[in-house]
């Protein structure tokens, strides 16, 4: 779990050990997380909504426009602020773009709660994420790009790379606000997927960081699942395969990931130690495919 992750989690949960609380969304894209919050009373709502059944408002991680946090602010009700700092350094440096005269453009995934943070403030805002996006932006004499902070850079700056070349004519500047604990993921990643028969990622279903190391394993010619829990684990999968390599996207808890290590040791693995070019949170399971029993 990253530290912008596991900042907002423990102050969401100061707050709702407290008094009762309404998260304005899912504070990160976890299921284990959410129950965890739900477990201890806290509520879900809506950032749009202009009402919550509780004083108490939690922003998420994810962070927003500063125009919804203001209004919950403005309604009288009590705003706890989780925005990973790295969500809120990207929100700056877009700002201080638009305030440069730049049209702005955020690489991300249209409709993502942080995409739409970011673009929340700037309605003239285009969001990329393919070539075909690209191709639609209106001229501008002046682009001012940055990047959801869970983007594969490799795709950020080979889009930025795809602007420039459209609008020969225009000035690019982009910031790279892609944060470093997804950096340092898709890195090690290439050596996961480069030593195992199958990448195994720990993430919510609506995680996007952890579906992008899905799509990297299987770029880098891994077989790759993402799984929630140990329980998600299949059997099946495992048949045929000696190496197993396990990650987990930002938002993953800890025992989330050490449940799914010991399942697969159950099931006739190995734990040995991570080569000095995976990062600490990876490891690698091996075993006999034989032996592999549900």
């Amino acid at each position: 779990m990253c530290f912008g992750v596991r900042d907002a989690l423990g102050a969401a949960e100061q707050v709702a050990v407290r008094r009762p609380a309404t998260i304005l969304g899912q504070l990160v894209h976890n299921e284990a997380v959410r129950k965890r919050l739900a477990d201890l009373g806290a509520r879900e709502g809506k950032l749009r909504d202009s009402h919550a059944a509780t004083r108490d408002v939690i922003v998420t991680a994810h962070g927003a426009a500063d125009r919804d946090r203001q209004r919950w602010r403005e309604a009288g009700f009590r705003v706890t602020d989780t925005t990973c700092p790295l969500v809120r350094k990207a929100h700056t440096a877009l700002a201080s773009l638009v305030a440069e005269g730049c049209q702005p453009v955020v690489v991300g995934k249209k409709g993502h709660v942080e995409v739409q943070g970011l673009t929340g403030d700037f309605p003239g805002a285009h969001v990329v994420l393919s070539p075909e996006d690209v191709a639609s932006l209106p001229f501008a004499g002046k682009f001012g790009v940055v990047a959801q902070t869970t983007q594969p850079i490799e795709r950020v700056t080979a889009l930025v790379e795809l602007i420039r070349g459209r609008h020969p004519r225009a000035q690019v500047i982009f910031r790279d606000t892609v944060c470093q604990p997804t950096k340092a993921r898709q890195r090690a990643l290439d050596e996961l997927a480069r030593r195992s028969d199958l990448v195994l990622v720990v993430g919510g279903a609506e995680s996007n960081n952890s579906w992008q190391l899905v799509e990297k394993a299987r770029r880098r010619g891994a077989r790759a699942e993402r799984i929630s829990s140990a329980a998600d684990l299949r059997v099946d999968w495992l048949r045929g395969v000696e190496t197993v390599g396990v990650t987990a996207g930002t938002s993953t808890l800890e025992r989330c990931v050490q449940q799914v290590l010991a399942r697969l040791e159950r099931l006739g693995g190995q734990r040995v130690a991570a080569p000095a070019a995976v990062a600490p949170e990876q490891d690698i399971i091996r075993g006999r495919a034989a032996g592999v029993r549900g």
